[in-house]
């Protein structure tokens, strides 16, 4: 029942964000907005109101696996935050960065028209779906729907992209399509989930042929299944993207640290015998537990999370 109205739910969710915009005359949504929005994140914040998740965090999360993501997620009851099915610019690589989300339509003159009174007064300048672009910063990942568009739908091509890398030296999650594809594989640390590649470019000109128009920069958004929140942490490899609530990215990369760990562990101690398949496959003993411990303290400086986090973590130990 619920897959049946999740998506008239975001749709509605999102005209109701998007009358704000429009009443107050914002292309953007304020700071004040997004705080409200996102009540469950308590750290910092950028100056746009996005949660601020640590650049440190950002790090260690591009060893999380989306089964540990899922897991975490899902326990915490959010369960849409995984979207498949993408062409991947740049596959062996991860993205890992802040979201900052973009809203596409179909294109309608009379409203495109409005979108871009507001933007001009706002000082914005050249054609709709720039001014996105132009509001990255640093470690953003620009994620747009263009809800699919195909042919003469892609607003990205390398001349873009290189102005995304630019500004955020990241990459995008984009649900439209993308052209001059081999200028962008040029763009080395360039990682782009988008759903196609097609050689036409949009038509932007209300006056003569339209086929999208802007209706919101860093609002909520519909990825797929997924809504994706300005500020969410992205999480893109082998083909999926998840897009995780800033207040549990450090759980999901605590929990990811640590069944890394454990996974080392019981490998390294079935290759010596010392414990059988099912000892491990099982709930741990407090015998193995003491031995796990013993384990992380003698190796804490060969293994692949912080020394730090390996500390804190046998502080909060009983054995």
């Amino acid at each position: 029942m619920m897959n049946k109205f999740l998506p008239f739910l975001l749709i509605s969710f999102f005209f109701l964000i998007s009358h704000h915009l429009l009443s107050a005359q914002e292309v953007s949504l304020n700071a004040e907005a997004i705080i409200r929005l996102t009540p469950e994140w308590a750290g910092p914040r950028m100056d746009d109101g996005r949660p601020l998740v640590s650049d440190e965090l950002l790090e260690r999360m591009k060893l999380v696996t989306h089964e540990e993501a899922w897991a975490v997620m899902k326990n915490a009851n959010y369960r849409y935050q995984y979207e498949a099915g993408w062409l991947c610019i740049h596959p062996d690589s991860v993205l890992v960065g802040r979201a900052m989300t973009a809203v596409f339509m179909p294109g309608r003159p009379d409203v495109h028209r409005v979108i871009d009174s507001i933007g001009h007064s706002e000082g914005r300048i050249r054609s709709q779906n720039s001014w996105p672009v132009d509001q990255l910063q640093p470690g953003d990942v620009y994620v747009g729907d263009q809800f699919g568009l195909h042919i003469d739908g892609p607003t990205i091509g390398d001349n873009l992209a290189n102005a995304i890398y630019a500004n955020s030296g990241n990459g995008i999650v984009y649900n439209g399509t993308v052209r001059d594809i081999e200028g962008i594989k040029e763009l080395s640390g360039f990682t782009a989930f988008v759903r196609d590649y097609h050689p036409s470019h949009h038509l932007n000109n209300p006056d003569r042929q339209l086929n999208t128009t802007l209706i919101g920069i860093n609002v909520p958004t519909r990825i797929g299944q997924v809504m994706v929140m300005p500020g969410d942490v992205v999480l893109g490899k082998e083909g999926g993207v998840s897009f995780i609530p800033p207040h549990l990215v450090e759980k999901v990369v605590t929990t990811s640290e640590i069944v890394r760990l454990r996974d080392m562990f019981g490998h390294e101690r079935l290759r010596e015998q010392k414990y059988t398949a099912g000892q491990i496959d099982s709930r741990w003993t407090d015998e193995i537990e003491r031995d796990f411990s013993a384990w992380l303290n003698d190796h804490m400086d060969e293994l692949p999370v912080p020394r730090s986090q390996i500390q804190k973590f046998l502080k909060n130990r009983t054995w």
